[in-house]
């Protein structure tokens, strides 16, 4: 039996690129007790699975911290969502200070560059000392160096103790190169000029690169901070007090991180609803868009469930608190989002591998072009331009895009599932969404309401039909049996009289039998008319055998020992279920429907619905095996449930999706959570999963692209054929807009909607 664990989050400070989140998740991996570690370089926070028994927090945290990282750490009483706000406004302040160190940078690169070029104009030069220019653009270097770009030579040098390379490292060693050769062409120009070489300096090109640098930076933290807007929109969502009802009867508003369990909430029209409860007293309309993307409120009355953050739109109610904190339905809605944010897609091993391997290749590569260039270059100018090339080669090959390609795209994703009431449980649950071709539903609560109604109501001849809903309904009302509700819920939006009903006994699997204004009414199965010697007319045979023929259960009612009239009650279906049958075949997706119930009404039902192939007299424990079968066809099977008895086939599906309606069992062995009971959610999931997939692949294309062509144009492969060499300052240009590029095509998924298929 393996060890119970448990699942910790992290927020960790001081990652700059996709290696340093690598060189976290190998120090967390290697951490005793530690079962899984996924390290999120976007959303910054470390997912890890350990054994508490052998691994703590706090050694959590002392991993990080070894591997030359910091964490995040709430205060003690903090909620979930005044963490968030800290650790949102640490990320504000972050921003500014970046903000602030690119514009030293720019404005410094803008007056270094013309007096750089003041060569270019020999009449200027004639008035210009050379050395005392030299050491003029030394002095304004050195800003750009210790204020601006002091962050990548200290990660570049931590990175160096610990024997690892990061995109700092790449930075530092090309920008560092650039500018000490320049301060030694200024302090010794004699060195150069002794051995025929013009003492050049380039703090031109350092200022300028780290000032390029800065700007993909900022436009980076911009949209990351962009892509988990989801998560903060969850969170706002909360209500920020709760006016609690004390023993004495008093009304008290109190901060929600004090509402208690059992406690008796008051809620007005207009207010949020603070916390998970049972309504006690009044009724309501309640707007829950936030938990299931319907806009239209649902009625609430005694005995109803309300979660927090839920809108009340109409009448004042009183509810008895059941879940608080973590615990609550939204809470568990951003920490499935979270963990999907920070989960890592099968597709994103790609990424991975080559940045494990690549900035020790580049440095590599860069080494190579610059001996090559200092053997093979032209005599006069062979040390400069191996230079120039050794760094335009450090700076393109930055993997910055190859870090951003996966995850932003993830974040956004599963951000904009969550608005439409789509939960994605990790990457992995996105990513076989995307190679569906199969859809499995379960009849019953999935394609059906999952509750029996009356269909049709059917008086004898010369029955009062009026008069005779009301018998039964008085009868019924006495029943705890399904159909029974039915009927009752038949009667009421019938506006039927109510009746009283005396001397109720319920005959077990025939019905129920009642006085009702001093009849005696009967309603059940035929066996039960039988029995008490009541035959029915021809005309009501015909009848329920029509009904019968439909698939619908018939209820055969008699009043004072007459036939009075037949009720027909089946499990209807959907008003949404045919449309989105026909949008996922419309996707070019096979849907098949499987049901314990007979041929016949499985027959009817996929007629109804336009289903070709189904599964009928399945039994629960048999439906685990169906979605085997359709594997074993070469099909990849997306199954859709929402009971405890389809836990088995969601678990053994290529991926589960449990409708919100349904059992937690069902929502735990899902892959995706379809918060409302609505197929057209799997559409959502289906066309979400997709269009995120076709993200990542166009920007891996824009990661892989630069790199592949970036890297050997900057060693100079072109310039034997065209005379083409990349500028240092082109190729810094160049990996901001890789890494910008990758972001705006993550943030195009915010645009998503569902497209009009029928």
């Amino acid at each position: 039996m393996e060890p119970a664990t448990k699942t910790e989050t992290l927020a960790i400070e001081g990652m700059t690129c996709a290696s340093c989140a690598s060189f976290v998740e190998k120090s967390l991996s290697r951490t005793p007790g530690v079962q899984r570690a996924v390290v999120n370089f976007a959303t910054e926070k470390a997912t890890i699975d350990y054994v508490p028994t052998q691994a703590t927090p706090a050694s959590l945290k002392q991993a990080v911290l070894q591997a030359g990282y910091g964490v995040t750490e709430p205060a003690p009483d903090t909620s979930a969502a005044d963490h968030q706000a800290e650790i949102d406004q640490q990320k504000a302040l972050a921003y500014q200070k970046l903000k602030r160190r690119f514009a030293v940078a720019a404005g410094l690169a803008l007056l270094i560059m013309p007096l750089s070029m003041l060569m270019l104009w020999p009449a200027l030069m004639q008035h210009v000392n050379m050395q005392w220019l030299n050491y003029g653009l030394l002095l304004l270097t050195l800003p750009v160096l210790l204020y601006s770009g002091r962050e990548f030579y200290t990660s570049a040098w931590s990175s160096f103790r610990r024997r690892t390379a990061t995109m700092g490292t790449l930075i530092a060693v090309g920008t560092g190169a650039a500018f000490l050769y320049s301060v030694a062409a200024t302090v010794a120009p004699g060195f150069f000029t002794r051995r025929g070489l013009l003492p050049e300096v380039y703090y031109d090109t350092t200022a300028t690169i780290i000032a390029l640098i800065l700007l993909g930076k900022v436009l980076e933290l911009r949209a990351k901070t962009q892509t988990s807007a989801a998560i903060k929109a969850l969170m706002g969502l909360q209500a920020k007090t709760a006016r609690v009802v004390r023993a004495d009867g008093q009304e008290v508003d109190v901060p929600i991180a004090h509402v208690q369990l059992g406690d008796l909430v008051v809620v007005r029209p207009g207010e949020k609803v603070a916390t998970d409860g049972m309504l006690e007293e009044g009724h309501s309309a309640v707007d829950e868009a936030m938990l299931t993307g319907e806009s239209l409120p649902v009625e609430k009355k005694v005995g109803d469930v309300v979660f927090g953050a839920t809108l009340n739109k109409t009448g004042s109610f009183r509810f008895r608190v059941t879940k608080v904190g973590a615990d609550t339905m939204l809470a568990q809605i951003v920490r499935l989002v979270e963990e999907a944010q920070g989960s890592r897609a099968p597709i994103q091993r790609l990424a991975d591998q080559v940045s494990a391997v690549f900035v020790p290749a580049v440095i590599g590569i860069a080494i190579l072009t610059f001996v090559a260039w200092f053997v093979l270059g032209p005599a006069e100018s062979r040390l400069p331009l191996a230079l120039v090339n050794f760094v335009a080669v450090l700076i393109i090959a930055c993997p910055c895009a190859l870090g951003l390609a996966t995850p932003t795209a993830i974040m956004v994703g599963t951000g904009k599932g969550a608005e439409h009431g789509v939960l994605i449980r990790n990457a992995e649950a996105l990513e076989k969404a995307y190679q569906v071709n199969t859809v499995l539903l379960d009849k019953t609560g999935t394609i059906t309401r999952g509750q029996p109604t009356v269909t049709d109501f059917v008086p004898a001849a010369g029955q009062p039909a009026a008069s005779l809903l009301a018998a039964v309904a008085a009868v019924e009302r006495q029943s705890e049996h399904p159909l029974a509700e039915a009927v009752v819920r038949y009667a009421a939006a019938q506006q039927a009289t109510v009746l009283s009903a005396t001397d109720f006994r319920a005959v077990e699997g025939r019905g129920a039998t009642a006085t009702v204004e001093g009849q005696a009414v009967l309603i059940g199965n035929l066996p039960l008319l039988e029995a008490a010697g009541i035959s029915l007319p021809p005309a009501l045979i015909e009848q329920a055998e029509a009904l019968l023929n439909q698939a619908k259960t018939v209820l055969y009612v008699a009043v004072a020992g007459q036939a009075a009239g037949l009720i027909g009650v089946a499990d209807t279906v959907r008003d949404t279920s045919v449309a989105a049958i026909k949008q996922l075949q419309a996707l070019g997706l096979e849907v098949v429907m499987m049901t314990g119930d007979n041929p016949q009404t499985a027959a009817q039902v996929a007629g109804q619905v336009g289903i070709k192939r189904y599964f009928a007299e399945v039994l629960p424990q048999d439906k685990a095996a169906k979605v085997r079968e359709l594997q074993q066809e070469g099909r990849t099977v997306a199954m859709v449930g929402d009971g405890i008895n389809d836990a088995p086939a969601l678990a053994q599906a290529d991926i589960g999706l449990a409708m919100g309606g349904g059992t937690d069992v069902a929502m735990e062995a899902a892959g995706i959570t379809l918060m409302r009971s609505d197929l057209r959610g799997v559409v959502t999931a289906i066309e979400l999963s997709r269009q995120t997939i076709r993200t990542i692949r166009q920007n891996l294309f824009f990661a892989f692209i630069y790199n592949t062509l970036g890297i050997p144009v900057a060693a100079g492969l072109l310039y034997p054929v065209l005379g083409v060499l990349l500028s240092p300052m082109l190729a810094a240009a160049a990996m901001a807009l890789s890494s910008v590029s990758v972001l705006t095509n993550s943030l195009r998924l915010r645009r998503f909607s569902v497209k009009n298929l029928e």
